[in-house]
């Protein structure tokens, strides 16, 4: 059964259902071969009792040419409007006018929505990260560090969102948000950032074609980086060795090698007893500083006061690291607390020794230092102890510039053996001051008048 009418909405809402085991046709008046389908199922909305459960938009052509004509279903009443319905009807009979079929039209909508949702996961800020933490982070000395900021900062801002949608501004509003509380640490992300879109361009598969950080300079958008100039005093090292005795292992023990030995800090935590050959520790490459595997070898003979910390450490059998929490399985991570606790011992020293001096104790204060800055402290004392510079820049490690560092690969370990001995015998005076004697009394003779 079948009729033919203008279909509107308040037709279609107070529609009955079919008679029992049927289903009726209506027609479109306007829009030829469009219609709906009404079952026998009631409306299961108590307020629409007597109404037509089901109504199915449909259109009925010849979708293919010499076919005979059928009834194709569009949507059911309620999931699509009717004048969406008679749209979607009114552009297939467009597609058979000239001859092409809806339905492959269609499925190869579905197919192509389908690849642009693969491609979008795969060109995902998420995905992106990961291939760029195996390629370049992974093989790096600080990557790790890089990772967690990778994940916690990028990942976690864009995560989903395709590579080619991330904007200029979006990369300045992580680095403007982070420059208010920590600029050092909104430049190291901006280095990051710069990096990583960087690779992505040069990858050529995430269809990037200019990275959205090439025009933004950290002197613009942060300021000048403010060169550091901290170095601790004699009062101060001082405190230092104090507080890193009642720290004691392992923190103690790496803060004092740290001062001894130049060394920056991840070099000395992560030092392995495979990597200790007698009197010298021998670094590889891959733990050093430098990009491009223009990272060397790094030798550092041991003074006689390195050899003590290094003979007093333990040694597990189940982990190869010396400075470990972990019985040697892994290396040492200092946190931001041990050095919170370490701050707070050297003031309480420092305290003690204007006590001392009978100066006011509370007027003192221990000025912000990081642990990085006793690299400067090894290199200064180092001049004062009128070391060579070449030598002296050996000992952190230091490359020469230019054609001398690539042509002058010496190790320098007899001149820094030398050299971190008198550095040891520098600071053993500092630490443990030869007290001075006390003014002798001389009574004089009492002069005749």
């Amino acid at each position: 059964m079948s009729d033919r009418r203008l279909l509107t909405d308040r037709f279609l809402r107070a529609l009955p259902p079919a008679p029992a085991g049927t289903r009726t046709e209506v027609w479109d008046a306007r829009l030829p071969g469009f219609g709906i389908r009404v079952n026998d199922t009631k409306d299961a909305d108590p307020a629409r009792r007597g109404k037509a459960g089901k109504v199915t938009f449909v259109l009925r052509a010849r979708f293919a040419p010499g076919a005979a004509p059928t009834r194709r279903p569009i949507g059911v009443y309620g999931a699509v409007t009717l004048e969406e319905a008679r749209r979607t009807a009114g552009e297939w009979r467009s597609l058979i006018a000239r001859g092409v079929d809806p339905a492959v039209v269609e499925a190869e909508a579905r197919a192509k929505e389908t690849r642009d949702r693969a491609l979008r996961i795969k060109h995902s800020i998420a995905s992106a990260a990961e291939a760029f933490i195996t390629d370049k982070l992974s093989q790096e000395r600080r990557g790790k560090f890089a990772e967690r900021s990778m994940r916690a900062t990028f990942v976690a801002a864009w995560g989903d969102r395709p590579i080619a949608e991330i904007a200029t501004a979006d990369v300045l509003a992580i680095i403007n948000s982070k420059k208010r509380t920590a600029p050092a640490a909104a430049r190291a992300l901006l280095v990051l950032a710069r990096r990583f879109f960087n690779w992505c361009v040069d990858a050529q598969v995430y269809g990037l074609s200019t990275s959205p950080c090439d025009r933004l300079r950290a002197a613009r958008i942060i300021g000048d980086l403010p060169p550091r100039s901290r170095r601790l005093s004699d009062d101060e090292l001082f405190a230092f060795w104090r507080a890193t005795a009642r720290t004691g292992y392992p923190t103690g023990a790496l803060h004092r090698l740290l001062l001894l030995t130049g060394l920056r800090l991840n070099e000395a935590a992560q030092l392995s007893w495979p990597e200790v050959h007698g009197d010298t520790i021998v670094i590889p490459a891959a733990r050093m500083k430098g990009r491009d595997a223009k990272a060397r070898e790094h030798l550092v003979p041991l003074s006689s006061a390195v050899q003590e910390i290094v003979a007093s450490l333990p040694r597990y059998r189940g982990g190869p690291y010396l400075f470990s929490f972990s019985a040697g399985k892994r290396p040492l991570s200092v946190a931001s607390p041990v050095k919170r606790d370490l701050d707070r011992r050297m003031l309480l020293t420092l305290k003690a020794m204007a006590r001392r001096r009978g100066a006011d104790h509370r007027s003192v204060t221990l000025p912000n230092w990081h642990v990085h800055d006793l690299r400067r402290v090894v290199r200064s004392g180092l001049s004062a102890l009128r070391i060579p510079a070449n030598v002296a820049e050996a000992v952190l490690a230091h490359r020469p510039p230019g054609i001398v560092g690539v042509y002058d690969v010496h190790q320098y370990a007899d001149e820094k053996r030398e050299a971190l001995e008198l550095w040891a015998q520098h600071l053993a005076k500092i630490i443990n001051p030869v007290p001075t004697a006390p003014a002798k009394v001389v009574k004089l003779a009492r002069l005749r008048r």
